[in-house]
């Protein structure tokens, strides 16, 4: 495999072309979707989206289930980054703009400058300002006023005291709404699950409260996570703060939102299919989606087993390393984060890249919008720069995996939520009502079809990582799209941006592998535009490290709408 080159491999991934759908045209699709009428369109859909094609190939290895990257015996026992392998790198400091950080939070604290309390006042204020604009930003959708006050109280007098628990004691982190946290309840972004508040906190949650995190609270989110705009009709769309008018991305939509407006420099998403990765390029941030397994899932809303992963939206690349030390490491609550090595952060500042061998797909990472080829052609002449050698590489079978993780994260949604049925079919916004009445139309054999492809994908991506440190693509491609007065208030369907939206993020999410998203620069719109790289299983310390590498070059561009709620 590394030495076939792209000449002797034929890409595959298409661009495909569905039908654009809103207002009555919408609501009559969804009708006929769920109505016995569905085989007159169900046959012709799975035909132009691929389905059809990909019942008809032949797969000849076994299916794997999980994509469980460690095979020495399970750790029994809670484990986490070690405490001095979080070190801070100096900022960058020749933009005009920048981000207020974990830092400079602690900075201020430590300093006397301010004191949690101060920040919580000017946050809430924050919030409350970004909701009543003229289009509201609408990033948070349960904001708890009086236990955001009591934590900011208690942080306050532990700095008092001369006893901060740790870097983040204090510093507002915002977490999904598919994520249990006291005392919330857990809607995972729909009108009616989510009724009595969690009676414990996720254990990602746990952790940043340990370390004394200022939780401001649940984010807004694509519902059930099933798309990648961030539309929410119950809640309101989450907003781009680099342009109100344009999608934030999804499904992690009011996390990526949170930091860019600066309600925090860290927020907690999940990505099942790109879910953090899309909104963090979208919204001009670096985003962490780590092995399978490395953060566990205990307390996330079950959606999609087999391609979940939880973890950080940060405003630098140094916060979500940060970040990433904290709730990294195994779980006895969650069996399949027993599976990992020692969790390290161990040489992920190192900024020659002298060591590292870059791998390039041409064809695939040229498949997106000129703004976007453009930009991360340049950020990848930045890497050889720096050291970094960049090498042709060829991957086979892109086309099928995409089916492939559609089958698996569809059809796991539909499985984890189809006891809500017969009671809550029709309480779902429109377009997630489309794709899980396709999702039904799926069968076992397409789901085991699913899982012998990802045998498949995993080993091709494995041989390829044998040749090369990280697979280097766009994160998405194209930039954030605007949100079409069609589609408001209740949304639309558009596949086929979708399609083009999540082009370079699903193979990560299903072979399992570590793949992070961040800033490469912006188009002249001054929309945020991304690059992804993929590593080898528990590598995320490189993929971390070519994200500082690139903070060293791209001068960040204050969005349209942000609050700085620390001096």
């Amino acid at each position: 495999m590394g030495s076939q080159t792209s000449q002797q491999i034929e890409y595959d991934l298409k661009s495909v072309k569905l039908p654009y759908l809103s207002g009555i045209l919408l609501r009559l699709f969804v009708a006929i979707l769920e109505s016995p009428l569905r085989g007159l369109i169900i046959p012709k859909l799975f035909r132009d989206s691929g389905i059809a094609w990909f019942r008809k190939q032949s797969i000849d290895v076994p299916p794997t289930l999980y994509p469980i990257s460690f095979t020495s015996p399970p750790v029994l026992e809670t484990a986490h980054v070690p405490p001095d392998e979080l070190s801070v790198p100096s900022a960058v400091s020749d933009s005009t703009f920048s981000f207020a950080t974990v830092h400079d939070y602690a900075t201020a604290y430590r300093t006397g400058k301010t004191t949690p309390e101060e920040v919580a006042h000017r946050l809430l204020e924050a919030i409350k300002a970004s909701d009543t604009a003229k289009p509201p930003l609408r990033a948070m959708i349960a904001v708890d006023r009086d236990d955001v006050l009591k934590q900011a109280e208690a942080a306050t007098q532990r700095f008092k005291n001369g006893q901060p628990l740790s870097i983040f004691d204090g510093v507002p982190v915002a977490i999904k709404d598919e994520l249990d946290m006291e005392p919330y309840p857990t809607t995972v972004g729909t009108r009616f699950l989510g009724t009595t508040p969690a009676k414990t906190d996720a254990t990602v949650v746990a952790r940043l409260r340990a370390a004394g995190a200022l939780l401001i609270g649940k984010t807004n989110m694509h519902e059930i996570g099933l798309g990648v705009t961030g539309f929410n009709p119950h809640h309101g769309p989450a907003r781009n703060p680099y342009n109100p008018n344009h999608y934030p991305g999804g499904s992690s939509s009011g996390p990526a939102v949170a930091v860019a407006a600066g309600f925090c420099p860290v927020a907690i998403g999940a990505d099942g299919g790109g879910s953090i990765r899309t909104p963090a390029s979208f919204c001009g941030l670096v985003g962490l989606k780590s092995t399978f397994g490395r953060v566990s899932e205990f307390g996330a809303f079950p959606l999609a087993w087999s391609v979940a992963h939880l973890g950080p939206l940060a405003a630098t690349a140094t916060d979500a390393a940060l970040a990433y030390g904290v709730i990294a490491g195994p779980d006895p609550k969650d069996p399949l984060s027993l599976h990992q090595p020692q969790p390290t952060l161990k040489g992920w500042e190192n900024l020659d890249l002298s060591d590292l061998t870059l791998g390039v797909y041409w064809p695939w990472f040229r498949h997106a919008s000129a703004d976007v080829v453009s930009m991360c052609e340049a950020m990848l002449g930045e890497f050889k720069r720096m050291g970094a050698k960049v090498q042709e590489i060829a991957i086979p079978h892109l086309e099928i995996g995409r089916l492939a993780h559609t089958i698996t994260i569809a059809g796991e949604m539909t499985q984890a939520l189809g006891h809500y049925d017969a009671t809550h079919r029709r309480d779902y916004s429109l377009d997630v009502r489309i794709n899980l009445a396709l999702a039904r139309e799926f069968t076992a054999r397409d789901y085991l079809r699913a899982q012998q492809v990802r045998t498949q994908m995993i080993t091709n991506f494995n041989q390829i990582l044998k040749q090369v440190d990280a697979i280097i693509t766009p994160t998405n491609g194209i930039p954030a799209p605007a949100i079409p007065q069609t589609a408001l208030p209740h949304g639309d369907s558009d596949l086929t941006t979708l399609t083009e939206i999540m082009r370079f993020v699903t193979p990560a999410n299903f072979t399992g592998l570590p793949a992070i998203s961040f800033p490469a620069g912006y188009n002249e719109a001054g929309l945020p535009i991304g690059m992804q790289a993929m590593g080898r299983a528990w590598q995320e310390p490189t993929l971390l490290r070519l994200a500082l590498a690139a903070e060293q070059v791209v001068e960040r561009q204050q969005p349209q709408v942000y609050f700085r709620v620390v001096g």
